[in-house]
């Protein structure tokens, strides 16, 4: 009996609606986070985090770096795609193999079967990092779905609507939940309030990862 209660303690909970078409994957990635993490230290022994500035002149607060066939830069010229790493104009990592199968895998969960991203933006957040509303709209594809993982120290997710007017809600995202969202609510405005300074995780400390796939065209 013992045996079967544990079977049942370790299933994944169902997906949480956050709106049509999006939904929130409670500790979907928990027993592949590890193997993530190790991962995304490698793509950034190769293309470094930075913190990349925006085409208002302004330092974003979260450090970022890229892997796959595009990675996202923003700059004075503008917020676009890129095949090569602007800091040494060589091709940006692959993609792990861990990454493709776990965005895939979540994305099926959400009802979006056949996701395969091309680019995937990894955030690091530390005390006071933030990411203002915004819209994911950089993309030329806006059939596919976003992949958002986190990884590492919890922050508040931030999730609005079709226009900065709309109010977001607020969801508590923690170590190994997933984000995805498409159809209706794929311009929807999203964000993340500033990561707070108790904000702690045994694998990473006070820093909050965030891996974020797109298909791009």
């Amino acid at each position: 009996m013992a045996g079967t209660l544990d079977l049942f303690e370790h299933q994944p909970e169902p997906p949480q609606p956050l709106a049509e078409g999006a939904w929130l994957l409670r500790g979907f990635v928990l027993d592949d986070a590890e193997q993530l993490l190790t991962d995304l230290q490698q793509v950034a022994a190769r293309a470094p985090f930075r913190h990349q500035v925006t085409p208002g002149g302004y330092s974003m607060s979260a450090a970022m770096t890229s892997c796959g066939d595009l990675g996202w830069v923003t700059d004075r010229h503008g917020y676009r795609y890129s095949p090569t790493d602007p800091l040494d104009d060589q091709p940006w990592p692959a993609l792990p193999e861990s990454f493709k199968q776990l965005a895939a895998r979540a994305a099926e969960r959400a009802g979006y079967p056949g996701f395969a991203p091309q680019s995937c933006l990894i955030n690091r957040y530390e005390t006071g990092a933030r990411m203002a509303l915004h819209q994911d709209k950089d993309e030329q594809d806006l059939f596919a779905p976003i992949v958002s993982v986190s990884l590492g120290a919890p922050i508040s997710f931030m999730f609005g609507g079709p226009t900065r007017s709309h109010q977001p809600v607020r969801w508590k995202i923690e170590h190994g939940d997933v984000l995805v969202w498409g159809g209706p609510s794929r311009l929807f405005f999203h964000g993340v309030a500033p990561l707070g300074k108790r904000a702690d995780h045994p694998l990473t400390g006070s820093v909050r990862y965030n891996l974020t796939f797109r298909k791009v065209r």
